[in-house]
Formats: C-alpha cells, structure tokens, sequence
C-alpha cells in the first residue's frame, strides 16, 4: 500500500530502496518480514518511504502490523525459546487490535479507509486475511492461552488480552465459549473503583458487548466507573493510551493509576474519541461518559480546536435526536452539547 501510494511499480520501488526486486517482493508478500530486519535498516526504510512520498497514514502503521505479526506468529508457529508471550509483555493499543481484525475478519482498520487498493491481476493478496485454517488455529491457541493464563500461567495481562482477541471468533462454537468465560469473569465487574483488576473487568464488558450483550457494560458504567475519581482516571488514562496518545508502550496496566492525567495530550483523546465515535449498543454510552469525564476533567478544551468542536457538536447532535442510548448517556452528552455552545 505504501508503495503504491507513490505510485511506483515494484520494479522502480526497489531501484529506487537500492534493493533487488526479490527483497522488495519478499516484503510484500510477508516471506521477507519487516520485523525481521536491523533496527537500522528499518529505520532507514521507513524514512526512505517517506522522502519517496508515500502515505503517511500507511507508513505510521507499520509498527502495529509488526505487532499483529508477532502476535499471529506466536500463534500459528509457537516456539519453546520465545519467553514472554506478545499478549503478555505489553499493553496493546487500537491499531494493533485493528490491525489484528484486519487479519482475522478482513475488515480493514478505519484509518485505512479509502485507501484499501483494488484487488489487483495475479495471485497477488489485497488484504492480509489469514486462511481459514490458520484464523481456527490462531483462536485455538488464544483460547488455550486465556485458559492457561487463567490458572495463574502467564498473568492478568495475558488472559485479559488473549480473551477480548478471541472474542472476534464469531463461529457459534466459539461465541458460546467465549460468552461463557466472559461471564465467568463477571464478578470482577462490580467492584469499585481501581484495582489491578480493573482493565480486566473493562475489556470484559467491552468484549461481551461486542458479541451482542451491552448490559454488562452498561452495569459496569454504572456501578465500577461513574462517581469514582480513581476509575474515572483510569478510565482517560487507558483510552489516551488504547487512541494513541501515549507514546511509549507500557508492560501492564499499572500506568492508568495515575491521577494527574499526565502523559499524554487532551486534545488528541478528544480529537480520537469524536472521529471514533462508536454507535454500536454499549459502545456508544462508554464513548458518552468518557466525553463527559474528558471535558469535567479539562474544561477549557472546547476553546482548543473549532473545527474539532464543531464536528463533535454535529455528532452528539444526532445522537441526542436519535433511540438507543441510555439515559445516563442521554445526560452527559446533553451536558456535553452545552459546554460546546457555551464555550465557543
């Protein structure tokens, strides 16, 4: 997609990296990984790509797509000597996860939309979907990891993170099971406030109404988040770092006890939270609160960016004349929509 962004052909893109045609093919393919290379090396590709004029948006998700490959790769070829596993050693963000469902469903990322090429002549691939059995063996393996992980091998970050991935398994075999050892876990979603089983209990909820139950999420809201400062700070921590506003990965979710809010930019949470804006039952009343908390937290934002502003207005406008949100959400973003007008 970089490459054709120039536009160049593969021949002239490997003229023009100084590399042979074979290399740059074995890149595209995914015979040749980009992971694979020196740090140097790869620095210095990205860079070229850049200066070539490739998309920017395109180059900027090369590191989440290594991610998602060291992720598929721990799955479908498993080694004794790999040590931590990828789930396990660092919290993953949005565009890995986008960039993991690409592989696993074929929907690309939304911030690819629009520059998905055209499927091309040959056996050449379009998108990165995984065949159907190597999707049943990467959900085998993540299911086994959660399990493992639930008994104590491999930790709290592991299972969490093994379990909201394998929720995009929509097999009804795997949905059950899913659902099940979602629910199994439902006890951590009434507890109040931080605690090291927070983020769990949040992906849970999150998870559950992703496969069709928005009521865990809607309770978590309620009874685990609302009203109380440590999970509010959480709640704006996690999101600036899941959205990108957090620049250095983190090992686990200790980073989102951090009251201060600092660390990452209020305006790129908010300039994320109104161009992601979620409509789906569920979803949407986490996007609701969140705004609410953002703007509580940081009442000046409104006079940051006009343009921001503006289409966030436009958006919880329809929200508010539309159905399907919840009263709470009804609320807030009625309080929101009057902090725009008043403040700008």
């Amino acid at each position: 997609m970089a490459r054709e962004s120039i536009p160049r052909t593969q021949a002239a893109m490997a003229e023009a990296l100084g590399v042979d045609l074979g290399t740059l093919q074995g890149w595209e393919s995914g015979r040749r990984p980009l992971a694979n290379m020196k740090a140097g090396a790869l620095l210095n590709l990205r860079r070229r790509l850049g200066a070539l004029g490739a998309d920017a948006g395109v180059v900027g998700l090369l590191d989440p797509a290594m991610d998602a490959d060291q992720i598929i790769g721990a799955a479908l070829d498993p080694r004794e000597e790999m040590g931590l596993h990828p789930l396990a050693s660092w919290v993953h963000t949005r565009d890995t996860a986008h960039m993991l469902a690409w592989a696993l469903t074929g929907t690309p990322p939304p911030a690819l939309a629009g520059r998905v090429p055209a499927p091309r002549r040959g056996p050449s691939a379009s998108a990165p979907l995984l065949g159907a059995g190597e999707r049943g063996h990467f959900f085998d393996h993540l299911r086994e990891t959660a399990e493992s992980a639930r008994r104590g091998e491999g930790g709290v970050l592991l299972h969490r993170q093994a379990l909201y991935l394998a929720s995009y398994d929509r097999g009804p075999e795997a949905v059950s099971w899913t659902a099940h050892a979602l629910h199994a876990r439902r006890g951590v979603l009434g507890r109040r406030g931080w605690s090291e089983h927070w983020a769990e209990a949040r992906s849970t909820a999150t998870a559950l109404a992703r496969l069709g139950d928005p009521q865990p999420l809607l309770d978590f809201i309620e009874r685990s988040l609302a009203g109380d400062d440590t999970a509010e700070a959480a709640n704006l921590n996690y999101w600036a770092y899941w959205l990108g506003g957090v620049r250095l990965p983190q090992a686990d979710d200790g980073f989102m006890r951090d009251r201060d809010l600092t660390g990452w930019d209020p305006v790129t949470l908010l300039r994320g939270l109104t161009y992601g804006l979620h409509y789906a039952p569920g979803y949407v009343d986490l996007y609701a609160h969140t705004l609410w908390a953002l703007l509580t937290a940081h009442p000046w934002l409104p006079q940051a960016s006009g343009v921001l502003v503006r289409e966030l207005g436009e958006r919880i406008g329809r929200l508010l004349d539309g159905r399907g949100i919840s009263e709470r959400s009804r609320h807030e973003l009625s309080a929101v929509h009057y902090v725009l007008r008043d403040r700008t």
